[in-house]
């Protein structure tokens, strides 16, 4: 892979080589702040995904059995390097996917913590024993690793599903075929470069870039894939999960969201105000699990409508390297229609907007009031920094439209009654809930994932440990 500060020539990663696609097409990448040409990529092909699986299942032979102390030793040495090459992946992190330097900081610091509890899963890959009817036996299980792991990673936050979803996988045994977004596949490249660095065997961690309408079923239906695990759009997921059901191959599926938020009348308004703005603009909410809607109990909506108007208009929209800067430009013209055309929906339909306006590639913080049920963002996910504030009459009113969903992803509560905050917990449709904290939150070892169109499975330490193990059955007669 070529560097230097000139555009970037990327190559796939396959068996410890770095190699162009088959046939020598290559696509653009580009930088989403102004459109300008930051990378061109190998453009991968079905022959070139079928290399990859090839040296991933040829390497699974001898990386199954490795011992713990050689998978904890080479995954500590990649949060080592990472930590030397901080630069490198922060400024991937901005000018590939316009990351302000706050959320590429953030995302890096996540990525090390990853990295580091995947290590520690290497001494849990356990069974137990249990107890048979038949006299003189002794029955236990035992798990071993699937085979060759699919990850297919989103453009939104790439460190952080890189280094969650490829070392769980190595980390219990598994070889991995990696497909990165065609928006981010250089983050991908330079974490290739720091796990041959680290010293993991040659194809235990391949890397194929191109676009994943092309190839991503070639990967997927792929018979000697054993399992797949893919963040993105819910439409995306629902077709990979047809094909891994057609195939017999398990999955985990990290999909869309329409995450509520409600916040009660006894709720801490000067608490709640900066919680509420990371829980949307962070990453110019650009994020699965951002707060893209807000149920506040009428005693405090107006106030609430007030602090928020007063809070978006200061959030940054600055050279992406300045601390300051909040706002990050939205991923791709598609993606800039999409949100677009929500705001523009709803203000043809009787919205109040605050905000909405565009600043060359980034929408300016937008709030939505007004909202009903016939405009598109009431129940579509915008994927841009846009929400909607609707006033409700009772938790109860709250929990209701919070659960009027195709989507169950993330969701929050901001009140200070107890009773409340656990009818909340148990009754809430999301696959997680947070009590007085932002729908914004993740850490290594939570069951971190969603029920309905946002989601099959969990990922995570322990998560992953059982989706991407098998148990085997032993009995040995005495």
């Amino acid at each position: 892979m070529d560097g230097g500060t000139d555009i970037k020539s990327l190559k796939h990663f396959i068996a410890g080589k770095w190699v162009n696609a088959t046939g020598g097409a290559t696509f653009e990448v580009l930088n989403p702040l102004d459109d300008s040409h930051y990378a061109h990529a190998a453009k991968g092909t079905g022959e070139d995904i079928r290399n990859a699986v090839a040296a991933a299942k040829a390497a699974f032979t001898s990386y199954k059995e490795t011992t713990p102390t050689e998978r904890e030793r080479w995954l500590l040495r990649v949060a080592e390097i990472m930590e030397v090459r901080q630069k490198d992946l922060v400024d991937c992190l901005i000018d590939e996917i316009g990351s302000p330097v706050q959320k590429a900081m953030f995302e890096f610091t996540k990525g090390l913590t990853m990295i580091r509890a995947a290590a520690g899963m290497c001494r849990n890959v356990r069974g137990e024993t249990i107890p048979s009817d038949r006299p003189g036996t002794f029955s236990m299980s035992i798990r071993a690793p699937l085979g060759v792991v699919a990850v297919i990673t989103p453009f939104n936050v790439p460190l952080i599903k890189t280094t969650r979803l490829v070392a769980n996988a190595l980390a219990v045994g598994n070889t991995v075929v990696h497909l990165p977004s065609e928006m981010a596949p250089h983050l991908s490249l330079i974490f290739a470069e720091i796990v041959a660095e680290a010293g993991i065997p040659e194809g235990v961690y391949n890397v194929v870039t191109g676009m994943g309408a092309e190839i991503g079923d070639d990967l997927t239906s792929h018979k000697d894939i054993d399992f797949v695990t893919f963040t993105g759009s819910t439409v995306v997921g629902q077709h990979i999960n047809e094909i891994c059901a057609k195939n017999k191959t398990p999955n985990t599926l990290e999909l869309g969201g329409k995450s509520p938020t409600i916040i009660l009348a006894d709720a801490d308004l000067d608490k709640v105000m900066p919680l509420a703005a990371r829980s949307v603009f962070m990453f110019a909410g650009q994020a699965c699990i951002a707060s893209s809607r807000f149920y506040v109990e009428r005693p405090l909506y107006d106030e609430f409508v007030k602090r928020f108007s007063f809070i978006i208009g200061k959030l940054g929209m600055g050279d992406l390297r300045d601390p300051n800067t909040v706002i990050a430009p939205a991923i791709s013209p598609r993606q800039r229609e999409r949100i677009k055309s929500h705001i523009d929906d709803a203000r043809a339909k009787g919205a109040n907007v605050i905000g909405g306006e565009w600043e060359g590639n980034r929408c300016q913080p937008t709030l939505l009031t007004e909202v009903s049920e016939d405009m598109t963002v009431c129940r579509a996910e915008t994927f841009g920094p846009v929400t909607a504030i609707y006033p409700i009459d009772s938790y109860e009113e709250g929990l209701e439209k919070a659960n009027d969903t195709e989507y169950g992803l993330s969701s929050a509560l901001f009140t200070k009654d107890i009773d409340k905050a656990f009818h909340f917990v148990r009754n809430s449709n999301a696959g997680m809930c947070h009590i007085n904290g932002p729908t914004i939150h993740d850490e290594a070892h939570v069951p971190f994932g969603g029920n309905g169109e946002s989601g099959v499975g969990r990922e995570g330490t322990d998560a992953d440990m059982e989706a991407m193990t098998e148990l085997k059955w032993v009995t040995v007669q005495l």
